[in-house]
């Protein structure tokens, strides 16, 4: 991986396809600065998705992805009669990367499907699935934030937790994607953002964002999120989803679950807005979803820096479980769920 900037770096412009190679805007070094990763390899793709230069569930897919395009171009240079053997390999390390994120697999999964039924070059179709994917995501954000946005009053504040914005997406993004319409459409006194630990997407890359639009922003410790709720001002808590299961449960940046729990107690009521691909109809509950568990370094170390007693163990989840019951609305580019759960998500992926 490369570093470079060919690219004017921008929430919206966060995954670039040009002149052949992938360009990522490396999420760790914001919001103090703004870098791109040059990648020209499927390997390089997936260490990218794994070391967290690229996070958020719609855009590990799309990057995934781009990824099986390099991969493929690479291996029918090597072997263009046998190409596709090896290229399975680069999509099972693509799928590798992250394991909670179910739309990183449902997109290595339409450019398998189109790859095997190619019979020559494949790059060509290939890039375009990927652009297809790239460009459906960003329609589906622009949906979903209109059809959240309609759910929210004049004059309310809302709390935000993680990064669901166009960094985590294709563009524009999804909980902050409704944000952002109702932003426009003169409803949204004040956000609230959660800092989000250990990595902060809160307050390094939610903040930036909301702050790119000129949209209010204060961050809250994440423990002090339930205590503002209790000043009785709060209407809505608004978050992503990196994975639902049928049933409706949602797996989501760890704290999710808290915040949901305090939302029901101070009687908030709790969207989720996410794209139909992040729905898992396969898996019956939030039970049946892998959470992924990173190194405790992270935990136990900030900046390089050790933040921790010495010999301290670290419990690190990166998600935690919503159960639907917790849920008041979930919000999709193929319409909104209230209370959601088996019954109304198969309507929902039938329709």
């Amino acid at each position: 991986m490369e570093e470079t900037t060919p690219i004017q770096a921008s929430p919206d412009q966060a995954i670039v396809w040009h002149n052949g190679l992938l360009f990522l805007l490396d999420q760790r070094r914001l919001p103090g600065q703004a870098r791109y990763l040059e990648l020209s390899g499927a390997a390089e793709v997936a260490e990218a998705i794994q070391q967290m230069v690229v996070r958020g569930a719609p855009a590990i897919g799309i990057s995934a992805a781009y990824g099986a395009v390099l991969g493929a171009r690479t291996r029918y240079r090597e072997m263009a009669g046998r190409w596709l053997e090896p290229w399975e390999q680069d999509l099972e390390l693509l799928a590798d990367a992250r394991p909670t994120a179910v739309n990183l697999t449902w997109a290595l999964n339409r450019m398998r499907r189109l790859g095997q039924s190619l019979p020559g070059d494949p790059v060509l179709p290939l890039l375009a699935e990927a652009q297809r994917i790239h460009r459906e995501d960003i329609a589906a954000n622009r949906h979903i934030g209109a059809l959240g946005a309609g759910l929210i009053e004049a004059g309310s504040r809302v709390i935000t937790h993680c990064n669901a914005g166009a960094l985590a997406t294709g563009g524009y993004g999804t909980a902050l994607g409704v944000i952002r319409s109702a932003w426009a459409a003169g409803k949204i006194e004040q956000v609230f953002a959660d800092e989000t630990r250990p990595w902060l997407q809160g307050a390094r890359l939610t903040a930036w964002e909301l702050l790119q639009d000129g949209i209010p922003v204060t961050l809250l410790v994440d423990s002090a999120a339930p205590s503002r709720m209790a000043q009785g001002d709060i209407d809505w808590v608004i978050v992503g989803a990196d994975r639902i299961a049928a049933n409706g449960d949602v797996a989501n940046k760890i704290g999710t679950y808290g915040l949901a729990l305090a939302a029901r107690h101070h009687g908030v009521r709790v969207m989720v807005a996410a794209p139909s691909s992040t729905l898992d109809m396969s898996l019956a509950s939030g039970a049946d979803i892998p959470i992924e568990f990173r190194d405790a370094g992270e935990l136990l170390s900030f900046g390089g820096r050790p933040s921790a007693a010495a010999g301290a163990g670290a419990w690190n989840p990166v998600f935690d479980l919503t159960p639907r019951g917790l849920v008041d609305a979930l919000v999709t580019e193929k319409g909104i769920v209230h209370a959601p759960d088996a019954q109304k998500l198969t309507r929902l992926m039938g329709s």
